[in-house]
């Protein structure tokens, strides 16, 4: 995949090569009244673990529910596996959905609940036992699968609603906000799981509006804002297709002032911001450059540096570039 930034929109947008895509959206819309879900989205997904990302509002759960064929579109076209998703019930035995919303059945144990959609899915008996048993204990929930879903903690609830996401092996999973919930152990175990699935040969598209929690499981991201399509592509590609906009350099040091007038007058540096005392915020078109620069600059004017941040690979500081 490779991405371009088009120079009438200002947005980065991904050409899609190689094998088709698992989800082919053109020109979405959906909208609740004069609430607009989607607005002309077009979005190619391959094969793999691909982020969804946006704050909330974006457009992300509209989405995932016209991928999954919960919403029809009214507007646009969308294929997934190459089929149309919506009411399609060959489709729906090859995907997984986890969904934002806590829909238990508090009055069934984990163990009957997954059991209990895999039979209506299609699964003999049996295997819907084996299958719900295994998916429970994927999630770290053996111990307590048989307990009601009424007496469960808001994170295992969650680990529930994965469980039946996965139980029947689909070739597709979509989680809306799957780690929401969750403590930082149970986080870790969740994003573990994912790596697992997709190595299992199962794509993953998770969607997340706390961005960093995706940057350590894909590399592979999707931005939408006010249910457009805003950016698609690496962070490191959208990071370097975005070179006229400033990235920013923190500096903590005991004596940061003789060093920040020195790197001020570099013709690359757009804005210098005190933060306080010890710290200031440079941003700049040339990063190395600067970082360069104040290399040569130690020897003379011995500020004691303390941390140098740069925010070229962080995903919240390009959400920030690309939403303003």
């Amino acid at each position: 995949m490779t991405t371009e930034l088009d120079a009438g929109t200002g947005k980065v947008a991904a050409k899609q090569a190689g094998p088709a895509p698992i989800i082919d959206a053109r020109g979405l819309g959906r909208w609740y009244g004069e609430v607009v879900g989607l607005s002309d989205l077009t979005v190619q997904v391959p094969a793999g673990i691909t982020g969804l990302v946006g704050p909330n509002g974006a457009g992300k759960s509209t989405f995932m529910k016209c991928v999954v064929g919960e919403l029809r579109p009214q507007r646009g076209a969308i294929r997934v596996l190459g089929l149309d998703p919506f009411a399609n019930r060959h489709l729906y035995a090859r995907m997984g959905f986890c969904p934002q919303q806590d829909a238990l059945y508090d009055q069934l144990t984990a163990f009957q609940f997954v059991e209990h959609l895999l039979r209506i899915g299609g699964t003999p008996s049996r295997a819907a036992k084996e299958q719900a048993a295994q998916a429970l204990e994927r999630v770290h929930l053996a111990d307590a699968m048989h307990r009601r879903c009424g007496t469960y903690s808001k994170g295992m609830r969650q680990r529930v609603r994965i469980a039946q996401a996965i139980a029947h092996s689909p070739e597709m999973i979509v989680l809306d906000e799957p780690l929401t919930g969750l403590d930082p152990v149970a986080r870790h175990q969740m994003r573990q799981l994912f790596e697992q699935l997709a190595a299992e040969g199962s794509s993953l598209l998770v969607s997340s509006h706390v961005l960093h929690e995706l940057q350590g499981l894909t590399e592979r991201i999707v931005l939408i804002h006010r249910g457009r399509l805003l950016a698609q592509g690496s962070v490191r590609e959208i990071r370097n297709l975005l070179s006229q906009h400033p990235r920013r350099v923190k500096v903590r040091a005991q004596r940061v002032r003789p060093l920040a007038l020195a790197l001020a007058a570099e013709p690359d540096v757009r804005a210098v911001r005190w933060m306080d005392d010890t710290s200031v915020l440079f941003e700049t078109t040339a990063p190395q450059a600067l970082l360069e620069r104040l290399e040569s600059l130690v020897p003379t004017t011995q500020p004691g540096i303390l941390s140098l941040e740069v925010d070229d690979e962080d995903l919240e500081a390009v959400f920030d570039y690309l939403v303003a």
